[in-house]
């Protein structure tokens, strides 16, 4: 593997890389570059070098996985998830600490059972895909129909389909911005509706992943109204390989699965908000966030524990440091991500009255913890301050838009501007949505990295006279 950690102190260091792109290495010489020629203000060197020696975000991201686990959204375990965020946030020094709360329908996995029946009996891995219906108590028994991608299965004509289970494969390629994640992602999404059109009885997918375990990895579905609904599962990538390899055989293969879903009703979920009150401008609002809840399979560590720890481990560092922000800082720990960004909708309904003209920037953390290698902006205004706060960190910006991450997404669309740290993703989709997505996976090092970064955007962006509203 080639990385690079580019030095902010000389002890320091934020920037680090995968070696399967050339927009890395691009990145690295650019930063190289911009890293002389950059002056830091003796905050912003105290505030790295906080960041960088501490373990803020490490520590909160092992309290969440390890005291909650799992948490999926309108879960007990996310209301759980709640409370603990609430003490969290009051215990590293946050004020007006409180929990917006909103419903949801919430869905419950139940028993995944496959096998292949015929010609060469075993069992398989899979997991129902979140909002799938049941199967029938006893499970469905029948032919497979195999489709090499999901775009084979939209070409394929109507009809034709009765009474088979529909295999879609198709693998997912690895990039460090998750680029192959939108186009692989289209079969979970889209593969029941596409395939009930044809007359099938139920749906396997290769899993939308780029690891090669014996995990499957799960993920929201959904389901167009005016079509039948059948249940859908993702397989692991080594079963998807297996059923492939017994196809290529020529024979008839026949498989048996069970799932046993369901939905319960509406239940509670929310966003919990705390801050850093402005010393100087207390109605504008920076924000930083992650989402506190996750699927069920592992304990949300990437996705997004690691998110939560470094939006409030920065601001701890702030806290700690006794410097004051002009701007507030806020910090929300978003629920019901994952089974539609609920939160993030949830967040503009009860602020777009009151203050949500008032947020000048916004961000989230939710790629993981790996270091960022660039960052990006959608600002009306101030694009320079932006560049200025990357040069500052040590990272590349690059000239390209963003919506601030998933959860910022709405709001974005109501006008507030954002900004992002593009984190290394290259072995994100490995862990994502599976079992393996556990605290092991994160580097107290690198975490701290985006601490770093998180820090110093929040601190030069309370303090900047610019609105980056363009106002």
């Amino acid at each position: 593997m080639r990385s690079f950690l580019i030095s902010l102190l000389a002890t320091t260091c934020l920037v680090g890389c995968s070696d399967v792109s050339t927009q890395l290495d691009k990145a690295a010489a650019s930063t190289s570059e911009v890293v002389s020629k950059v002056k830091r203000s003796p905050e912003v060197d105290k505030l790295i070098n906080a960041a960088i020696a501490g373990t803020h975000a490490y520590d909160i991201t092992e309290s969440l996985t390890t005291e909650i686990g799992p948490r999926v959204g309108g879960s007990p375990q996310e209301a759980l998830a709640r409370e603990w965020a609430v003490a969290k946030f009051k215990e590293i020094g946050l004020q007006n600490v409180r929990i917006e709360p909103f419903t949801m329908p919430y869905w419950e996995r139940g028993i995944e059972t496959a096998s292949i029946v015929t010609p060469f009996p075993q069992p398989l891995y899979i997991t129902s895909l979140g909002g799938s219906v049941a199967t029938p108590a006893d499970g469905i028994e029948a032919e497979i129909a195999y489709f090499p991608t999901f775009e084979a299965l939209k070409n394929a004509p109507a009809g034709g389909l009765e009474g088979k289970v529909v295999f879609i494969s198709g693998r997912m390629k690895k990039a460090p911005d998750g680029a192959g994640y939108g186009p692989a992602n289209q079969k979970r999404r889209q593969g029941a509706t596409e395939a009930a059109k044809r007359g099938a009885i139920a749906v396997v997918i290769r899993s939308v992943g780029t690891d090669s375990h014996r995990f499957p990895h799960t993920g929201m579905m959904r389901y167009a109204e005016d079509v039948k609904k059948i249940p859908i599962a993702a397989l692991s990538a080594p079963d998807a390989d297996q059923l492939e390899r017994t196809l290529e055989r020529g024979q008839t293969v026949t498989l048996k699965m069970t799932l046993t879903p369901k939905w319960l009703g509406d239940r509670q979920s929310g966003n919990v908000i705390g801050e850093i009150i402005g010393s100087e401008r207390p109605d504008e609002i920076v924000l930083v966030g992650g989402h506190l809840d996750s699927w069920d399979l592992g304990t949300g560590a990437i996705d997004d524990g690691a998110g939560i720890g470094i939006s409030a481990g920065a601001a701890q560092v702030i806290i700690e440091s006794g410097l004051k922000p002009k701007r507030t800082l806020r910090v929300v720990a978003f629920g019901a991500e994952e089974v539609g960004l609920l939160g993030g909708y949830a967040y503009v309904e009860a602020h777009k009255d009151t203050d949500l003209d008032k947020h000048v920037l916004a961000t989230e953390s939710d790629f993981g913890a790996k270091p960022a290698y660039e960052v990006k902006a959608s600002v009306k205004s101030g694009e320079s301050v932006v560049r200025d706060m990357a040069d500052v960190m040590g990272i590349p910006f690059v000239d390209a838009a963003t919506n601030g991450g998933p959860d910022i997404g709405p709001m974005f669309a109501q006008g507030v501007p954002a900004m992002r740290f593009q984190q290394d993703g290259t072995d994100y989709f490995d862990l994502h949505h599976t079992p393996d997505d556990t605290f092991d996976k994160i580097d107290a090092d690198e975490i701290a990295q985006n601490v770093a970064a998180f820090t110093v955007m929040m601190w030069l962006a309370s303090e900047t006279d610019t609105n980056f509203r363009g106002e």
